[in-house]
C-alpha cells in the first residue's frame, strides 16, 4: 500500500499495488518487487524494494528511483520528483516468510521429544532497606512521628 501526493493540487491518494505489478500515479509508474512486515507481536516495521519510473512528455520511460522504502521513515529513501511524492504506508496480504532450519537438524524428527523443564519458582524480592532511613514526618499531625 502506498500513498502519493500531487504537489500542484495538494491531493493525497492511497493506492494498492501487488508485488511485481505496475501502477501509474500521475507521471510515475510504481513497481514494488518485495514487501516485508514484522509480525503483529513485534515492533511495527514495514519496508519494500520498489522501482519508480517517470513517463516523460515525449513518452519515454526514465527510471528515477530504485531502492528500499521504509514506512516508518518515509523521508529516508524518498522519491525525488518536482510534482509527485510517493511513499510506502503498509504491506498487506501475502504469506508470512518461512523460517529456515538450522544446519544439522536433519535428525530432529528421529530424536525423542523431552518434556519441557518447568522454571524454578523465584523467591519474592525483599524490599530494600536504607540503613540511614530518616523517620517519616506525619503531615496531618506535625508533632507525631
Amino acid at each position: 500500500m502506498f500513498a502519493g501526493l500531487d504537489k500542484i493540487t495538494g491531493r493525497i491518494i492511497s493506492f494498492d499495488v501487488n508485488i511485481d505489478e505496475t501502477v501509474q500515479f500521475g507521471a510515475l509508474q510504481v513497481t514494488p518487487r518485495v514487501c516485508y512486515s514484522r509480525p503483529p507481536t513485534e515492533t511495527p516495521q514495514t519496508d519494500t524494494f520498489v522501482e519508480v519510473d517517470e513517463v516523460t512528455l515525449k513518452g519515454e520511460i526514465k527510471r528515477i528511483f530504485t531502492g528500499w522504502m521504509f514506512a516508518a521513515s518515509p523521508g529516508l529513501h524518498a522519491v525525488e520528483h518536482p510534482i509527485y511524492d510517493v511513499w510506502l504506508t503498509d504491506c498487506k496480504g501475502g504469506k508470512l516468510p518461512e523460517v529456515a532450519e538450522a544446519p544439522g537438524d536433519d535428525n530432529r524428527d528421529k530424536k525423542e521429544a523431552k518434556p519441557a523443564a518447568t522454571p524454578a519458582a523465584k523467591p519474592e524480592p525483599q524490599p530494600r532497606r536504607n540503613p540511614r532511613r530518616q523517620p517519616q514526618r506525619n503531615l496531618f499531625f506535625p508533632g507525631l512521628r
